[in-house]
Protein backbone atom coordinates (compact mmCIF):
# COMPACT_ATOMS: atom_id res chain seq x y z
CA UNK A 1 0.00 0.00 0.00
CA UNK A 2 1.42 3.37 -1.03
CA UNK A 3 2.48 5.74 1.68
CA UNK A 4 5.08 8.40 2.46
CA UNK A 5 7.36 7.48 5.30
CA UNK A 6 8.41 10.43 7.45
CA UNK A 7 11.96 10.51 6.25
CA UNK A 8 12.06 7.65 3.78
CA UNK A 9 11.33 7.24 0.13
CA UNK A 10 7.88 7.87 -1.35
CA UNK A 11 6.00 4.98 -2.95
CA UNK A 12 3.73 6.04 -5.84
CA UNK A 13 0.03 5.63 -5.18
CA UNK A 14 -2.91 4.52 -7.27
CA UNK A 15 -5.91 6.74 -7.98
CA UNK A 16 -9.33 5.76 -9.34
CA UNK A 17 -12.59 7.55 -9.98
CA UNK A 18 -15.49 5.16 -10.45
CA UNK A 19 -18.65 6.52 -12.11
CA UNK A 20 -18.28 9.88 -10.37
CA UNK A 21 -21.12 12.35 -10.75
CA UNK A 22 -21.47 15.77 -9.12
CA UNK A 23 -24.69 17.78 -8.90
CA UNK A 24 -24.55 21.25 -7.30
CA UNK A 25 -27.68 23.38 -6.79
CA UNK A 26 -29.59 21.12 -9.15
CA UNK A 27 -27.00 21.42 -11.91
CA UNK A 28 -24.99 18.39 -13.04
CA UNK A 29 -21.34 19.45 -13.29
CA UNK A 30 -19.76 16.00 -13.70
CA UNK A 31 -21.47 13.02 -15.35
CA UNK A 32 -20.47 9.41 -14.67
CA UNK A 33 -16.70 9.89 -14.98
CA UNK A 34 -14.34 6.97 -14.50
CA UNK A 35 -10.57 7.13 -14.71
CA UNK A 36 -7.63 5.11 -13.48
CA UNK A 37 -4.13 6.47 -12.87
CA UNK A 38 -1.71 3.60 -12.18
CA UNK A 39 1.22 4.03 -9.80
CA UNK A 40 3.87 6.39 -11.13
CA UNK A 41 1.85 7.71 -14.08
CA UNK A 42 1.14 11.38 -14.74
CA UNK A 43 -2.31 12.07 -16.18
CA UNK A 44 -3.67 15.34 -17.54
CA UNK A 45 -7.23 16.60 -17.36
CA UNK A 46 -7.85 18.87 -20.34
CA UNK A 47 -10.86 20.57 -21.83
CA UNK A 48 -12.43 23.99 -22.33
CA UNK A 49 -13.57 26.27 -19.52
CA UNK A 50 -16.61 24.84 -17.77
CA UNK A 51 -15.81 21.26 -18.83
CA UNK A 52 -15.82 20.04 -15.22
CA UNK A 53 -12.08 19.61 -14.68
CA UNK A 54 -11.82 21.53 -11.41
CA UNK A 55 -14.99 19.97 -10.02
CA UNK A 56 -13.71 16.48 -10.79
CA UNK A 57 -10.34 17.30 -9.23
CA UNK A 58 -12.09 18.53 -6.08
CA UNK A 59 -13.68 15.09 -5.70
CA UNK A 60 -10.24 13.47 -5.96
CA UNK A 61 -8.82 15.31 -2.95
CA UNK A 62 -12.08 15.23 -0.97
CA UNK A 63 -12.99 18.90 -1.25
CA UNK A 64 -16.22 17.97 -3.05
CA UNK A 65 -18.27 14.92 -2.18
CA UNK A 66 -19.52 13.08 -5.29
CA UNK A 67 -23.28 12.84 -5.69
CA UNK A 68 -22.72 9.40 -7.17
CA UNK A 69 -19.76 7.06 -7.59
CA UNK A 70 -16.60 7.04 -5.50
CA UNK A 71 -12.90 7.97 -5.50
CA UNK A 72 -10.28 5.47 -4.39
CA UNK A 73 -6.71 6.14 -3.28
CA UNK A 74 -4.66 2.96 -2.98
CA UNK A 75 -7.91 0.98 -3.14
CA UNK A 76 -9.65 2.86 -0.30
CA UNK A 77 -12.58 5.24 -0.61
CA UNK A 78 -11.26 8.72 0.25
CA UNK A 79 -14.39 9.40 2.32
CA UNK A 80 -13.66 6.36 4.51
CA UNK A 81 -10.07 7.42 5.30
CA UNK A 82 -9.25 9.74 8.18
CA UNK A 83 -8.16 13.22 7.14
CA UNK A 84 -4.65 12.82 8.54
CA UNK A 85 -4.09 9.43 6.92
CA UNK A 86 -5.39 10.71 3.59
CA UNK A 87 -3.01 13.69 3.82
CA UNK A 88 -0.14 11.23 4.16
CA UNK A 89 -1.15 9.66 0.84
CA UNK A 90 -2.49 12.51 -1.27
CA UNK A 91 -1.44 16.16 -1.64
CA UNK A 92 -3.33 18.85 -3.54
CA UNK A 93 -2.28 22.10 -5.19
CA UNK A 94 -5.42 24.14 -5.76
CA UNK A 95 -6.03 27.17 -7.97
CA UNK A 96 -7.30 29.27 -5.10
CA UNK A 97 -4.61 30.29 -2.63
CA UNK A 98 -5.34 30.45 1.10
CA UNK A 99 -6.83 33.63 2.50
CA UNK A 100 -4.68 36.30 4.03
CA UNK A 101 -2.61 35.11 6.93
CA UNK A 102 0.65 36.25 8.43
CA UNK A 103 2.95 33.34 7.62
CA UNK A 104 6.36 33.24 6.05
CA UNK A 105 7.07 31.15 2.98
CA UNK A 106 8.96 28.68 5.18
CA UNK A 107 5.90 28.36 7.45
CA UNK A 108 3.59 27.67 4.49
CA UNK A 109 5.87 24.96 3.10
CA UNK A 110 6.31 23.52 6.60
CA UNK A 111 2.53 22.97 6.70
CA UNK A 112 3.19 20.05 4.36
CA UNK A 113 4.77 18.20 7.28
CA UNK A 114 1.66 18.53 9.50
CA UNK A 115 0.18 15.09 8.67
CA UNK A 116 3.20 13.46 10.30
CA UNK A 117 3.09 15.38 13.60
CA UNK A 118 1.19 15.51 16.83
CA UNK A 119 -0.49 18.79 17.72
CA UNK A 120 2.03 21.59 18.36
CA UNK A 121 4.97 19.30 17.62
CA UNK A 122 7.91 21.22 16.15
CA UNK A 123 10.06 20.43 13.13
CA UNK A 124 12.88 17.95 13.62
CA UNK A 125 16.02 17.64 11.50
CA UNK A 126 14.29 15.42 8.90
CA UNK A 127 11.44 17.91 8.57
CA UNK A 128 13.80 20.83 8.10
CA UNK A 129 15.77 18.95 5.46
CA UNK A 130 12.58 18.10 3.54
CA UNK A 131 11.27 21.67 3.79
CA UNK A 132 14.53 23.21 2.60
CA UNK A 133 14.72 20.68 -0.22
CA UNK A 134 11.22 21.62 -1.36
CA UNK A 135 12.05 25.34 -1.24
CA UNK A 136 15.16 24.72 -3.32
CA UNK A 137 13.34 22.50 -5.83
CA UNK A 138 10.83 25.29 -6.57
CA UNK A 139 13.48 28.03 -6.62
CA UNK A 140 11.99 29.90 -3.64
CA UNK A 141 14.73 29.45 -1.03
CA UNK A 142 15.54 33.15 -1.19
CA UNK A 143 11.93 33.88 -0.20
CA UNK A 144 11.95 31.60 2.86
CA UNK A 145 11.53 34.47 5.36
CA UNK A 146 9.26 36.62 3.17
CA UNK A 147 5.58 37.08 3.97
CA UNK A 148 3.47 34.74 1.83
CA UNK A 149 0.75 37.39 1.44
CA UNK A 150 3.17 39.80 -0.23
CA UNK A 151 4.30 37.45 -2.98
CA UNK A 152 3.31 37.68 -6.61
CA UNK A 153 0.81 35.18 -8.00
CA UNK A 154 3.58 33.15 -9.60
CA UNK A 155 5.66 33.09 -6.42
CA UNK A 156 2.66 31.96 -4.38
CA UNK A 157 1.99 29.17 -6.84
CA UNK A 158 5.56 27.88 -6.56
CA UNK A 159 5.35 27.99 -2.76
CA UNK A 160 2.12 25.96 -2.78
CA UNK A 161 3.73 23.36 -5.03
CA UNK A 162 6.68 23.27 -2.63
CA UNK A 163 4.24 22.66 0.24
CA UNK A 164 2.78 19.67 -1.64
CA UNK A 165 6.30 18.42 -2.32
CA UNK A 166 7.15 18.66 1.39
CA UNK A 167 4.07 16.55 2.14
CA UNK A 168 5.88 13.58 0.58
CA UNK A 169 2.78 11.73 -0.63
CA UNK A 170 2.55 9.01 -3.26
CA UNK A 171 -0.19 10.88 -5.15
CA UNK A 172 -0.49 14.56 -6.05
CA UNK A 173 -3.46 16.38 -7.60
CA UNK A 174 -2.75 19.76 -9.18
CA UNK A 175 -5.31 22.22 -10.54
CA UNK A 176 -3.72 24.45 -13.19
CA UNK A 177 -0.31 24.53 -11.45
CA UNK A 178 1.25 26.57 -14.26
CA UNK A 179 -1.16 29.50 -13.78
CA UNK A 180 0.76 32.73 -13.16
CA UNK A 181 4.11 31.05 -13.88
CA UNK A 182 6.51 32.29 -16.53
CA UNK A 183 7.68 29.89 -19.21
CA UNK A 184 10.80 28.73 -17.36
CA UNK A 185 8.94 28.02 -14.13
CA UNK A 186 6.10 26.27 -15.99
CA UNK A 187 8.62 23.83 -17.40
CA UNK A 188 10.47 23.50 -14.08
CA UNK A 189 7.28 22.77 -12.11
CA UNK A 190 5.98 20.12 -14.50
CA UNK A 191 9.40 18.54 -14.94
CA UNK A 192 9.67 18.32 -11.15
CA UNK A 193 6.31 16.54 -10.87
CA UNK A 194 7.32 14.21 -13.68
CA UNK A 195 10.68 13.41 -12.11
CA UNK A 196 9.28 12.72 -8.62
CA UNK A 197 8.07 9.33 -9.79
CA UNK A 198 4.78 9.76 -7.93
CA UNK A 199 1.27 9.39 -9.30
CA UNK A 200 -0.16 12.74 -10.44
CA UNK A 201 -3.31 14.17 -11.96
CA UNK A 202 -2.86 17.65 -13.42
CA UNK A 203 -5.54 19.94 -14.86
CA UNK A 204 -3.91 21.82 -17.73
CA UNK A 205 -5.13 24.23 -20.37
CA UNK A 206 -1.86 24.12 -22.32
CA UNK A 207 -2.13 20.97 -24.42
CA UNK A 208 1.48 21.18 -25.58
CA UNK A 209 2.62 21.03 -21.94
CA UNK A 210 0.23 18.14 -21.33
CA UNK A 211 1.67 16.27 -24.31
CA UNK A 212 5.22 16.89 -23.11
CA UNK A 213 4.89 15.87 -19.46
CA UNK A 214 1.90 13.51 -19.19
CA UNK A 215 1.55 9.81 -19.95
CA UNK A 216 -2.15 10.08 -20.64
CA UNK A 217 -4.64 12.86 -21.36
CA UNK A 218 -8.31 12.77 -20.35
CA UNK A 219 -10.21 15.34 -22.40
CA UNK A 220 -13.41 16.60 -20.79
CA UNK A 221 -16.37 18.46 -22.24
CA UNK A 222 -19.74 19.21 -20.65
CA UNK A 223 -18.82 17.27 -17.51
CA UNK A 224 -17.84 14.08 -19.31
CA UNK A 225 -14.59 12.49 -20.45
CA UNK A 226 -15.03 12.38 -24.21
CA UNK A 227 -11.67 10.79 -25.06
CA UNK A 228 -8.62 9.58 -23.18
CA UNK A 229 -5.36 7.93 -24.05
CA UNK A 230 -1.70 8.70 -24.80
CA UNK A 231 -1.09 12.23 -26.14
CA UNK A 232 -0.42 11.06 -29.71
CA UNK A 233 -3.75 9.24 -29.75
CA UNK A 234 -5.83 11.99 -28.14
CA UNK A 235 -4.41 15.17 -29.66
CA UNK A 236 -5.79 15.03 -33.17
CA UNK A 237 -7.29 17.78 -35.35
CA UNK A 238 -10.65 16.00 -35.16
CA UNK A 239 -10.69 15.96 -31.35
CA UNK A 240 -9.57 19.59 -31.14
CA UNK A 241 -12.30 20.62 -33.59
CA UNK A 242 -14.96 18.66 -31.69
CA UNK A 243 -14.03 19.74 -28.16
CA UNK A 244 -12.44 23.18 -28.59
CA UNK A 245 -14.09 24.22 -31.87
CA UNK A 246 -10.78 25.28 -33.40
CA UNK A 247 -8.93 24.43 -36.58
CA UNK A 248 -5.49 23.14 -35.62
CA UNK A 249 -2.52 21.29 -37.03
CA UNK A 250 -0.80 18.57 -35.01
CA UNK A 251 2.81 17.82 -35.89
CA UNK A 252 5.63 15.88 -34.25
CA UNK A 253 8.37 17.88 -32.59
CA UNK A 254 11.50 17.35 -34.70
CA UNK A 255 13.69 16.56 -31.67
CA UNK A 256 11.35 14.76 -29.26
CA UNK A 257 8.62 13.35 -31.51
CA UNK A 258 6.03 14.70 -29.04
CA UNK A 259 2.78 15.98 -30.60
CA UNK A 260 2.72 19.77 -30.92
CA UNK A 261 -0.43 21.76 -31.61
CA UNK A 262 -0.59 24.88 -33.74
CA UNK A 263 -3.98 26.61 -33.84
CA UNK A 264 -4.92 28.21 -37.15
CA UNK A 265 -6.64 31.47 -36.14
CA UNK A 266 -8.14 32.13 -39.57
CA UNK A 267 -8.58 28.89 -41.57
CA UNK A 268 -9.57 30.87 -44.64
CA UNK A 269 -6.08 32.34 -44.78
CA UNK A 270 -4.21 29.07 -44.40
CA UNK A 271 -0.90 29.25 -46.27
CA UNK A 272 -0.72 26.57 -48.93
CA UNK A 273 2.53 24.70 -49.65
Amino acid sequence: MAHAAKGGSVIPGELRAENVGVVVAGRALVHDVSLHVPPGQVAALAGPNGAGKSTLLRTLYRAQRPTSGRVLVDGEDVWRIGARRLAQRLAAVMQETPGEFDLTVYDVVAMGRSPYKRAFQGDDADDRQIIMGALEALDVTVLAHASFDRLSGGEKQRVLIARALAQRTGTIVLDEPTNHLDLRHQLDALRLVRDLGVTAVIALHDLNLAATFCDRIHVMANGRVVVDGPPAQVLTPAVLAEVYHVDAEVTRHPSTGIPQISVIPDPGRRTLP
